[in-house]
């Protein structure tokens, strides 16, 4: 949502596209706009306020969205742009923007074409499901993100062999294991890891619960992608066509419902507890932390960044009491991280990205971090590779 969130309040402005992004973006864009929509709705009329978009506008902005291939070059205009695979999640891409300039000033050469990459969010290594993130090509300028800028993630080589020894001490303790994570990917991932887990026998059973009707939702584009190499790596389509339901296991439960959702409070621990929001913002893991972050036999698990003033943040920064919905709640639970699981690169993983190109990169700008990673990440930027890197001010207008 933070990439597409947006684009149906362009459409109610009177923008008539066309918008591109690759086609599995396309689709769960539409899934999530229409989510995001009620939440939208329901918060202005609390404010009497008008929303900021209305399901109209979603489906106007769909009719106007191309799903395009990754190297499927777009000619518009002077511009020629080309999404490349990022390997942050299903679909993510990295975009090419090449400048083909008429004849220049004497009017019998060409002008100097200009080459600038937009990063997106660049992926993590050896995420399962998504293939790995493709090479920086030539470019002479690049704007990119920088959030784990500062640091290095612990765990990516053998985070299943961490998740597998965290669900032991949780199940071993009788409690129940929260999970708090975002409907898009990291559910997935989870469920990925889990599967393989279970099947191979490593976990002890214990009921695992998928308490969001919007990972589930979007549970069906993966699966519509599944068999496609452009997409998906091909260990995860392997599984897919010796018949393994990658998605499914002995002890899995779906609850769409509200009444579902609140049968899980029936169910002896041990128990695992996969539910939004990813930061305990709201969704349906903040009931499950109002019921049992105060309970010593439980575990609260976090798997991907926690934005600052989240209550995601608060819990995994230590904090011992915390306000949900109107009451203090003491966290008596055990609270656990494991940052391979982030789908964002870390600062290896960015650094090892732009290296190839560090001969041809004119300039870095750092647009998307938080104020102290990026200036980690300038540092090592102008140290070992000897780019011009800078983190633009709001407005900023950069002649290139």
């Amino acid at each position: 949502m933070d990439h597409t969130g947006r684009v149906p309040y362009l459409y109610k402005l009177g923008f008539r596209g066309p918008i591109y992004s690759t086609a599995p973006t396309r689709d769960f864009a539409e899934e999530l706009l229409i989510d995001s929509q009620g939440l939208i709705a329901r918060s202005a009329r609390e404010d009497n306020r008008e929303p900021l978009y209305a399901l109209k506008d979603v489906a106007g902005s769909m009719n106007i969205w191309k799903g395009i291939k990754y190297h499927e070059p777009i000619r518009i205009n002077e511009f020629e742009v080309e999404f490349y695979d990022a390997g942050h999640i299903l679909g993510s891409g990295f975009i090419k923007i090449t400048e083909n300039p008429g004849p220049s000033a004497d009017g019998k050469t060409r002008a100097e074409k200009k080459t600038i990459v937009f990063s997106g969010d660049i992926g993590n290594i050896k995420t399962p499901l998504v293939k790995d993130t493709e090479p920086l090509m030539e470019a002479d300028y690049l704007v990119m993100e920088a959030l784990y800028g500062d640091r290095l993630h612990e765990h990516t080589v053998d985070r299943k062999d961490v998740l597998e020894d965290m669900i032991e001490a949780a199940v071993a303790a009788g409690g129940t294991l929260m999970i708090p994570a975002f409907a898009m990917e990291r559910t997935q991932e989870l469920l990925y890891e889990i599967n393989e887990l279970t099947e191979n026998n490593r976990i002890p059973k214990a009921p695992v619960f998928i308490d969001s009707p919007l990972a589930i939702k979007l549970l069906a584009i993966y699966k519509k992608y599944s068999d496609d190499p452009d997409y998906f790596d091909e260990e995860a389509i392997a599984l897919f066509k010796q018949g393994d339901e990658i998605f499914n296991f002995p002890g899995l439960k779906f609850t769409l419902t509200t009444e579902q959702s609140k049968e899980i409070n029936n169910v002896p621990p041990p128990k695992i507890i996969i539910a939004g929001s990813g930061m305990s913002e709201g969704g349906r893991m903040v009931h499950h932390e109002y019921r049992y972050l105060s309970d010593p036999k439980s575990t609260i698990l976090f798997i991907s960044y926690q934005s600052p003033g989240s209550l995601g943040r608060r819990i995994s920064s230590g904090e011992k009491l915390v306000k949900i919905f109107g009451d203090e709640i003491v966290v008596r639970c055990r609270v656990d991280q494991i940052g391979g699981y982030s789908a964002h690169g870390d600062q290896a993983k960015l650094i090892s990205w732009v290296r190839p190109q560090k001969t041809r990169l004119k300039k870095i700008f750092l647009v998307q971090s938080e104020i102290e990673a990026a200036q980690v990440f300038v540092g090592k930027v102008r140290d070992e590779l000897a780019i011009n890197a800078q983190i633009p001010d709001p407005g900023t207008v950069e002649s290139l």
